[in-house]
């Protein structure tokens, strides 16, 4: 076993501590794979309860004081690539970290009824902020008699983000997800219960590795099924990470993450002709100007549904 097959590219002479990946997380235990083998570390907690070290999560790189019986402690976390965070219901913390350091984010929905191409602007607008590079991943194309004109508007409203549709139960279209799935990367699902992310996992696996539950036939919503965060190894070097379904998520990080990543956006609120301005139905929104003018051309596109609320730093819109 080496850390290398794990994605990690950094150097690797911290002596006397080694480099190693967090696969899991267990209730303050962390499962983790290393050069010295694989097995389960805690944190060192003068540096993370005292000295402000970043608290790691699945996918993670960390220093660790290797163990070979018992727990191994952790002894700093490695600086990330990229990061997905959801809101933390602990009293005093803002965001919560649960995936780190992937490749590609596979932004997910299902081509059942349950289709809608608003919450998939949204999903995105995660994605994007992510760190990671989005593949917009239609599941379940054969519970459609057509995939296509799906395919064909999704593409259409976002042209720079490839999109594919795919089926695992049947393996439709999951040749497309080759280029993805290259040794040492790591790709995280993102989507809302029901879209089929523990089955697509099982497909890529060739096992059911990952618990699965049918969809309500009535609204075609479905339950969770991922109770954990887990890093799996797939069969061709690959690595995925699951995370739970959208309803514990929030767009509050995509709105923190439109500022950096999407600059224009927030000098088009500095525009808007009034400035308490929702971007939704106000006269002279600068932001729905541009997302008409824009419509079809990406991410900008996508941005400007997901702007309700935000204002430009240091300024305000004009007060008619």
């Amino acid at each position: 076993m080496h850390i290398s097959d794990y994605g990690y590219t950094a150097p690797s002479d911290y002596s006397p501590c080694l480099p190693a990946r967090v696969v899991g997380e267990h209730r303050g235990r962390y499962q983790i794979v290393c050069d010295a083998g694989a097995g389960f570390a805690t944190l060192r907690g003068g540096a993370y309860y005292y000295g402000g070290e970043t608290f790691p999560t699945v996918g993670d790189f960390v220093l660790l004081a290797w163990q070979q019986a018992g727990d191994s402690a952790i002894m700093r976390t490695l600086p990330r690539r990229s990061c997905f965070a959801r809101r933390d219901p602990t009293p005093g913390r803002v965001a919560q970290a649960v995936a780190a350091n992937f490749d590609t984010v596979l932004v997910a929905q299902s081509l059942n009824q349950d289709f809608n191409l608003s919450r998939l602007e949204r999903t995105l607008a995660l994605a994007l902020q992510s760190g990671g590079a989005p593949v917009i991943l239609l599941t379940k194309a054969d519970l459609c008699a057509d995939a296509q004109p799906y395919l064909a508007a999704v593409r259409q409203r976002f042209p720079d983000v490839p999109a594919l549709a795919v089926s695992a139960a049947t393996g439709a279209g999951m040749a497309g997800l080759a280029p993805y799935l290259a040794p040492g990367r790591t790709l995280v699902i993102l989507g809302s219960s029901g879209v089929g992310k523990s089955s697509l996992i099982n497909a890529l696996l060739g096992q059911d590795a990952q618990a699965t539950a049918a969809i309500r036939a009535q609204d075609g919503k479905g339950r969770h099924t991922t109770t954990a965060r887990q890093l799996l190894m797939l069969p061709g070097g690959a690595m995925i990470i699951d995370t739970p379904g959208m309803r514990e998520m929030g767009l509050l990080f995509a709105r923190e993450g439109l500022r950096d990543s999407f600059a224009p956006v927030e000098e088009l609120i500095g525009r808007c002709r009034f400035s308490n301005c929702t971007h939704t139905c106000e006269p002279g929104c600068a932001v729905r100007r541009a997302g008409k003018r824009h419509a079809g051309r990406g991410a900008m596109a996508a941005l400007s549904g997901a702007a309700g609320g935000i204002r430009p730093r240091g300024a305000a819109g004009r007060q008619a």
